[in-house]
């Protein structure tokens, strides 16, 4: 027989499991509450020269390329254009949202390449792909493409430094295994082969790269500037506002077109204002074309390195004389760039093309009666235009046919 435990203690057990059950909720509870906390997202860094607020009005640069009547065919979209430079600014309006994750390999790693301590690389991607629709009268060429910013730079100065053209190699090996498109090159260095190797490696995945033709410096001779130089690299002259060679843009075979490069305008990295370069240089021209070529690339993607080269060159603004040493092609023009058919036959004509064959013509026969007709009708109606004088002349002199003339008439 089962025992019924006192109503006290039912009570109290039924308040001790009430108690138990309390806790174990408000322990799952506050397990449930405590949520580690996320890792804080690093901003992008502010660092490198602030410029001069309040830009009033378009750079001469873009006013002579117009780059905007090529964005109704394309601006730029799903190219990313490597700058292997002095870093370049995320935080300057033209370039928010534009900048991706990049590399240093100068000794600020943790930057990842978005540390510009001195402002080349920043005008320089600014010129390449500056946002449009921010209020100043500044874009990019190619709106619509990004960004992948690489410091080998420490500062704008040139250098002879035999480490660099291996800094330079492994950037653009970096570029090339992380996703660009086009590697803008607006520095010079010295021709070593490991350098030669990124550039072929580079060109044989399909890579644009575009560089600088270099700066001359007062009463120097003009030598051949690399990676400029190298088979398959797009080398960039200056021009001036009047479309003349920029007197320190150095000259040579190898300048394949050229762009804007004096008096030149861009963003600053330390903060929203801009500054100006009047000596300008054909880093800036590089830059410029960069930007078309990103232009090409989004409306063309199937094209070589060679047949974007090729493009930029047949539709440049060419020199009377096709092409020089100067300004190589001419200046590149957005618009024709994107737009014109350049289609090439697989086929070529032969030199001289066969004589025909006149015994093969059906038509011959029909061809050979129709001239003779034209040559018998047109001896006849020279005989008519002959005898027509000489019949109106016997007439008036009494002339009827089937007597001699002068004979009297009787009956």
């Amino acid at each position: 027989m089962r025992q019924s435990l006192p109503s006290s203690a039912t009570t109290g057990l039924r308040r001790g499991v009430r108690a138990v059950l309390s806790g174990t909720l408000l322990a799952l509870l506050g397990t449930a509450l405590v949520v580690p906390a996320s890792p804080a997202v690093a901003a992008p860094p502010t660092c490198g020269p602030a410029g001069e607020d309040g830009l009033v009005e378009i750079p001469w640069g873009l006013r002579r390329l117009d780059p905007a009547s090529a964005w109704p065919l394309s601006r730029g979209a799903g190219v990313t254009v490597a700058v292997i430079d002095s870093g370049v600014s995320a935080i300057h309006p033209l370039l928010k949202g534009q900048v991706l994750a990049g590399r240093d390999f100068n000794g600020l790693p943790a930057n990842q390449g978005q540390c510009d301590l001195v402002g080349h690389g920043t005008m320089v991607a600014g010129i390449i792909a500056g946002r449009d629709g921010t209020g100043a009268p500044f874009s990019g060429i190619a709106p619509g493409a990004r960004i992948l910013p690489i410091r080998v730079l420490p500062d704008a100065k040139g250098t002879n430094d035999e480490a660099l053209p291996g800094q330079i190699a492994s950037a653009i090996d970096w570029a090339v295994d992380n996703g660009a498109d086009v590697i803008n090159l607006s520095l010079v260095t010295l021709p070593r082969p490991e350098l030669a190797k990124a550039v072929e490696r580079a060109l044989a995945k399909r890579v644009v790269l575009v560089a600088a033709a270099g700066n001359r410096q007062e009463q120097q001779e003009d030598k051949p500037a690399y990676p400029a130089a190298y088979p398959g690299v797009i080398a960039v002259a200056g021009v001036d506002e009047q479309g003349g060679h920029v007197g320190t843009s150095v000259s040579g075979a190898y300048v394949d077109v050229a762009a804007p490069g004096l008096n030149i305008v861009g963003p600053a990295p330390g903060g929203a204002g801009y500054r100006a370069e009047p000596t300008g240089g054909t880093s800036f021209a590089a830059a410029y074309v960069s930007g078309v070529a990103a232009l090409v690339r989004s409306a063309h993607p199937d094209l070589t390195p060679e047949q974007v080269a090729e493009r930029l060159e047949r539709t440049a603004d060419n020199p009377p004389d096709g092409h020089n040493a100067e300004v190589g092609f001419g200046v590149v023009n957005p618009y024709r760039a994107v737009s014109s058919l350049l289609g090439t036959r697989s086929d070529p004509p032969p030199d001289a093309l066969p004589a025909p064959d006149n015994a093969a013509d059906p038509l011959s026969w029909q061809r050979t009666v129709a001239l003779w007709a034209a040559v018998v009708g047109g001896l006849l109606a020279g005989l008519l235009l002959i005898a027509r004088p000489i019949v109106a002349r016997g007439r008036r002199r009494g002339w009827r046919p089937g007597r001699r003339p002068n004979t009297p008439v009787t009956g």
